[in-house]
């Protein structure tokens, strides 16, 4: 009778640790879960945040890109009713912007840094090896007359078809200049960020 009764009481005191343990678990598990989804929700949130930021990055770059597109498009318009490409085709533009360049405002003269943007142009074209064409656009921010300043973006082009033709060895007959002036901002003007980036020529090669 005594081991019967030691035998049902070890029992209940087993199912009573185990049941207790249980819920231990359970509760810890909760916890766990709980903690994850947080952190889960966190993550989440950031990787969206990041997306959407990338995604505007991208709207605004291509955006610019637009207009890029619609000046080196027109470069090919002129150049194939000149008669001067033998496949009629766009291969790519280089924007040189003010941070490169570096032309002083209401200057058209090359500096250093302009020399060596420049030197680096005419190492990736030869490594092309290929006939091409270049269209030389200048182009000015929004200060000053507009017909002044299509006569600036004119005299930018110009210093930079010297550059390429007397140092970089390219022939006179496969390079253009063309001035917009102030016509076609890639930038806001109303900050001087703005016309620091409008304040460009950019080197459209055709083939």
């Amino acid at each position: 009778m005594k081991d019967t009764w030691k035998r049902s009481t070890l029992l209940a005191v087993l199912v009573t640790a185990l049941v207790a343990g249980g819920c231990a678990s359970k509760k810890y598990v909760r916890t766990e879960l709980e903690s994850h989804s947080a952190t889960s929700t966190e993550r989440m949130d950031g990787i969206e945040g990041q997306v959407e930021e990338n995604q505007t990055r991208l709207d605004m770059q291509e955006e610019e890109m637009t207009q890029i597109s619609q000046t080196a498009q027109e470069a090919l318009d002129r150049a194939m009713a000149a008669g001067q490409l033998a496949e009629g085709k766009f291969l790519y533009e280089t924007v040189l912007s003010d941070d490169k360049v570096r032309f002083g405002f209401n200057e058209a003269t090359l500096s250093p840094e302009g020399m060596a943007a420049l030197d680096q142009f005419v190492s990736e074209l030869r490594a092309r090896d290929e006939n091409v064409f270049i269209e030389i656009q200048g182009h000015t921010d929004s200060i000053g007359d507009p017909a002044y300043n299509v006569m600036l973006g004119e005299r930018r082009a110009e210093e930079v078809r010297r550059y390429l033709s007397q140092t970089g060895g390219i022939a006179l007959h496969r390079m253009s200049i063309i001035s917009y002036g102030m016509t076609a901002p890639i930038a806001d003007n109303n900050s001087e960020d703005g016309r620091a980036m409008n304040r460009r020529v950019t080197l459209v090669v055709l083939q």
